[in-house]
């Protein structure tokens, strides 16, 4: 597998900092299960991705001087519709390296109604990471999940229903969905993921915060206030199950901003937020 995966390599550049941007699939045999997408991808002029129906991974890798053996998988968002790869994708993987931590675009598959499709991607990609931890110099007990929004639901779901090859050693949740109950779900994220007339069962899987456990990862939420597409309660739920768990968490919200800031510069509160996520890292991965 490895041979083979590293034949299917592109390397795309190398950046003034030094970091090596790798792109790979996830499935180089093709994927076990099919979304049912039929109309070719298209990435948009913002560089948001419609259509995603195969799964590959952006891999920047930071340099030798500054490596700290830590890892992120980052799950971008848009309602399980669209990917926001640039904001809620390369922009933070750009800066992770630059920080020394080796970084993991998802561009995983939309899930067309088929709810396992996304998650299939991303436990997937956490196999190829700590596969070749020894190549890419990362501590495969050191490799957390990113995600904004409907990226955010795939990365409390990747954390919340892993095994232990598959499962994130620590989370970063920007303004996740967490709950598929209709009060508090974002529909569109819902509607994608679930379909038209899910049964209550599919509804309380997909609810990550009844699916927390003593071994659900350390977690770390970034959202805004005034956030009307998800509102801030989905972040709220899965923090309050994280700590009836005993499980560590930090939960910040900012007084504006709404919903899809990502790691935009222009952002007020930017600075904070790099802030916030070094010390996280370095403080709760040891």
């Amino acid at each position: 597998m490895k041979t083979f995966l590293f034949t299917m390599v592109l390397f795309l550049s190398m950046n003034s900092i030094g970091q090596q941007i790798i792109e790979l699939p996830v499935w180089p045999k093709g994927a076990p299960q099919d979304n049912g997408i039929t109309v070719d991808e298209k990435t948009q002029a913002n560089g948001h991705i419609e259509f995603s129906k195969e799964a590959r991974i952006f891999v920047y890798l930071p340099a030798d001087s500054v490596n700290t053996g830590k890892s992120v998988l980052i799950c971008p968002g848009g309602g399980y519709h669209i990917l926001a790869m640039q904001h809620e994708g390369h922009d933070v993987a750009k800066w992770l390296a630059s920080q020394g931590v080796a970084a993991f675009v998802l561009k995983y598959r939309m899930p067309n109604q088929h709810s396992d499709i996304p998650l299939s991607d991303a436990k997937e990609a956490m196999r190829i990471i700590r596969g070749y931890s020894k190549e890419w110099k990362i501590d495969s007990a050191k490799v957390g999940v990113c995600g904004f929004s409907a990226g955010g639901h795939l990365a409390s779901t990747l954390e919340t229903h892993s095994d232990k090859d598959t499962r994130p050693n620590f989370g970063i949740l920007f303004y996740p969905v967490v709950s598929m109950k209709d009060s508090i779900t974002h529909q569109g994220s819902k509607k994608a993921l679930l379909g038209d007339h899910p049964t209550e069962q599919m509804i309380s899987l997909f609810s990550n915060e009844n699916m927390v456990t003593s071994n659900t990862p350390p977690t770390l939420f970034l959202l805004a206030d005034d956030d009307k597409a998800v509102i801030p309660e989905n972040s709220i739920l899965l923090y309050r199950a994280l700590k009836q768990n005993k499980i560590k968490a930090s939960l910040h919200v900012f007084p504006i901003g709404g919903h899809g800031f990502g790691f935009r510069e222009s952002y007020k509160y930017h600075q904070q937020i790099k802030a916030i996520i070094s010390d996280w890292i370095k403080d709760v991965v040891k």
